[in-house]
């Protein structure tokens, strides 16, 4: 991989501001968020048993050999954008701006698109404390949750990076509670009860299961690219880059699989199959309340409040950067190669997909 000078003349005062270890948080932030505490009780669904680690493996697998692509990328192009960048550099002789203009008006939808869903669980964990919540309560508490994020993100790089940090680990402590309370009172019996054909490969259930458990999986693992769209921003991108991708992505599947096997050892996952049940909505609480107690699990739900935030926070962070990078090839709005006077960060991007 091709390492480029750490100076970027597009970038404030030339420098670099994000090291390995914001980077591997940031992606980890937005790879973990609160994907698997919803996700969980929907994998068993899907697959209909324990079985679901196969979906955690084989989602890692995948998505390693695509996370290395982007490592390429990344350390070969160090620019804001991501894809928009690679695009623009792939196509650009033979179809002049067109594909990274498609691109980035397919990214103002989808990427705003992505960081609802962690909006959602955020509004389905508030549910453990507020039973009752209607629809319009919850979609007015998820707006507010938005523009708080926008709020967050509307300073400068390095403060970003430092706060990055505090989300990550507070991400860590609601996981790890979590964990260390499944595994305190862990039944075996129950984490492998495994329905009987489980791994029949001559069923066509299995493979619509494994099937659905990858598509789960892969929506769980996304976000190990976030540093790529920040290359512009960080140091030494040839080998910080590279780096963040594969940690992040080997760190969240050694994650995911300790909750998984935790989870199921307290937790029956015939509880889970019923869409209503606080075991279906709000696992992680559930585990929390039958092992350490209801006040215990207060507390770690409002750390997993605080993960939904930073994984939409570290979503916007990396998609605002998209169209700023656009504009100022000039295949979008001229506004958005704006920043801010004072900040430097791309006002009209983070505005705009907030809003979206």
């Amino acid at each position: 991989m091709s390492t480029l000078t750490p100076v970027d003349p597009d970038l404030p005062n030339g420098k670099r501001k994000i090291g390995l270890f914001p980077a591997i948080t940031l992606n980890m932030s937005q790879m973990c968020g609160v994907g698997p505490f919803i996700t969980i009780p929907t994998m068993i669904v899907i697959m209909g048993g324990p079985q679901a680690y196969l979906g955690w493996i084989l989602g890692a697998l995948l998505a390693l050999c695509d996370g290395l692509v982007w490592a390429e990328l990344g350390a070969s192009l160090p620019g804001a954008g991501g894809t928009y960048n690679y695009l623009r550099e792939a196509f650009g002789k033979r179809t002049g701006k067109l594909l990274p203009f498609l691109f980035v008006w397919t990214a103002m939808l989808f990427i705003p698109l992505i960081m609802s869903t962690g909006i959602i669980g955020f509004v389905q964990y508030l549910t453990w404390f507020w039973p009752n919540m209607s629809q319009t309560a919850g979609n007015l508490i998820g707006l507010a949750v938005i523009w708080l994020v926008i709020v967050m993100l509307w300073r400068k790089i390095e403060s970003i990076a430092k706060l990055s940090i505090v989300l990550w680990v507070i991400m860590l402590i609601s996981i790890g509670a979590l964990i260390a309370a499944a595994f305190t009172n862990f039944h075996a019996d129950l984490a492998f009860s495994f329905p009987e054909g489980a791994f029949n490969l001559g069923d066509s259930s299995f493979w619509l299961g494994m099937a659905g458990g990858l598509t789960i999986g892969i929506y769980d693992y996304l976000g190990y690219n976030t540093s790529a769209y920040l290359a512009g921003e960080v140091e030494q991108p040839g080998k910080v880059i590279p780096k963040s991708i594969v940690f992040s992505i080997m760190g969240i599947l050694a994650i995911y699989l300790l909750m998984q096997v935790g989870v199921l050892g307290v937790v029956d996952w015939h509880r889970m199959l019923d869409p209503e049940s606080a075991a279906y909505k709000s696992v992680a609480s559930v585990v929390l309340s039958e092992t350490w107690g209801s006040t215990a699990a207060g507390i770690v739900t409002v750390l997993i409040l605080i993960t939904a935030v930073a994984s939409v926070f570290a979503g916007l962070l990396g998609g605002s950067r998209v169209p700023f990078e656009a504009a100022k090839d000039k295949v979008f709005f001229n506004a958005f190669s704006k920043v801010h006077p004072r900040h430097a960060f791309p006002t009209y991007g983070i505005l705009s997909m907030g809003l979206l």
